[in-house]
């Protein structure tokens, strides 16, 4: 029992759900930046280009006398929305990135210190304490 008592604990730590949530949230932002190049940007981007659509682009590497439709083909249209797709996927997430950065708030500043140490024993004292309540001796004010 004690393994599935660890597995539990390791399973329900907050990063290892933080993780999962993204992974399944990635996931479907994928889905939709993967539908929006193939479904609204490269058929504008085809159309500038010639009406070519580079999912059907493609190299056929058939050997003379064989039957070209069981030759087989590099597929480069498909490579090529598949890089087109990855470029406008990091640049979605860029921007994703950088809007939520620019909402965040910034840190607080650290509080000054109130307190020094005493240079004869050390303690913790007052900023403007001109004896140390501590050992008595004599310090300065800062």
């Amino acid at each position: 029992m004690g393994m599935l008592k660890e597995f539990k604990e390791f399973a329900m730590r907050g990063n290892v759900l933080d993780m999962a949530i993204g992974i399944i949230i990635g996931g479907a932002f994928g889905k939709i930046v993967t539908s929006a190049v193939n479904d609204v940007l490269m058929p504008p981007l085809g159309l500038l280009l010639g009406k070519v659509d580079f999912s059907n682009l493609a190299i056929d590497l058939a050997v003379a006398g064989a039957d070209p439709a069981k030759a087989p083909k590099l597929k480069v249209g498909v490579f090529i929305n598949a890089v087109i797709d990855f470029v406008l996927v990091a640049f979605a997430v860029f921007v994703l990135v950088k809007q939520v950065n620019r909402m965040r708030k910034p840190a607080p500043a650290p509080a000054a210190p109130t307190t020094r140490d005493c240079p004869f024993c050390l303690s913790a004292i007052p900023l403007k304490a001109t004896r140390c309540a501590h050992c008595a001796s004599d310090v300065k004010a800062a």
